[in-house]
């Protein structure tokens, strides 16, 4: 995780997220190079386990014929609703997973490691209670050292490693973690006024009528076809924001659920 700081190394991470999870359904069409968590299966357990949130963990993933590929990270949170579904932060990927890790077939030697998760307090607790909710401009270095701008949106202060933020946009509207008062100091972050402001994304599932936690949710894609998940948090800076959590896949993705011509 250290090594993140310039949008440089954060774009270059991007990159190996992207080619490490394959294709998700967001605006960006990537293509899958190597096997990594995709669709949840269940494995029902009677065993009482221990409260892994804020612990370190190690397994590897097997996926088919796949080979076997290492994971290392942070368990960030385990949803209320879905107790077996547990946030993850991998080290080198930028953005967070929802998986069940005691009960998904694909996870193999799930391991508790004894390393201590760093507890860095916030800097500058004005300036993130500034940046929390509010739309904005992130800029990331692109190909021959051109800046790209990436518009979304300031979340939260994510759990467990406070110093990082929740952070979402508009063109690929999954849930992200980067440390953004450095970005902010750096000038590679801009608040942007709140007539620009914009929700997360240009679409929203269907079948939400009061945006509540634990409503299912139908989304039809470009083709079609349809997939469905379950609305898993609020955000609560704004609070018509959601996290939602698709049968299919292994990301979290951010709708405004509430909109205004709805």
């Amino acid at each position: 995780m250290a090594g993140m700081k310039s949008p440089h190394k954060k774009a270059a991470a991007r990159e190996q997220m992207r080619e490490a999870v394959g294709h998700h359904d967001g605006s960006t069409t990537i293509k899958k190079k190597k096997a990594a968590p995709k669709r949840q299966r269940s494995r029902p357990s009677s065993r009482s386990r221990r409260n892994i949130v804020g612990c370190r963990i190690s397994h590897g993933w097997k996926e088919g014929d796949e080979p076997i590929t290492q994971w290392k990270g942070t368990v960030l949170d385990q949803v209320p609703i879905n107790p077996s579904l547990y946030l993850v932060k991998y080290d080198g990927i930028d953005c967070v997973y929802g998986l069940e890790l005691h009960r998904d077939e694909r996870i193999l030697k799930l391991k508790i490691l004894p390393d201590k998760v760093s507890f860095s307090r916030v800097s500058d607790v004005r300036l993130a209670n500034t940046i929390i909710g509010k739309a904005v401009e992130h800029l990331f270095e692109g190909e021959h050292g051109s800046k790209d701008e990436w518009r979304g949106m300031v979340l939260a202060q994510a759990p467990i490693m406070n110093a990082w933020f929740y952070i979402t946009y508009e063109k690929d509207p999954v849930l992200y973690m980067y440390q953004l008062l450095d970005d902010y100091k750096e000038g590679d972050l801009r608040i942007m006024p709140e007539s620009s402001a914009s929700p997360p994304a240009d679409r929203e599932p269907e079948g939400v009528v009061d945006g509540l936690i634990g409503k299912h949710v139908e989304y039809t894609k470009e083709d079609g076809s349809k997939r469905t998940g379950k609305v898993i948090h609020q955000v609560k800076a704004k609070p018509s924001v959601y996290f939602i959590k698709f049968d299919d896949d292994f990301h979290i993705y951010v709708y405004d659920l509430v909109k205004k011509n709805c």
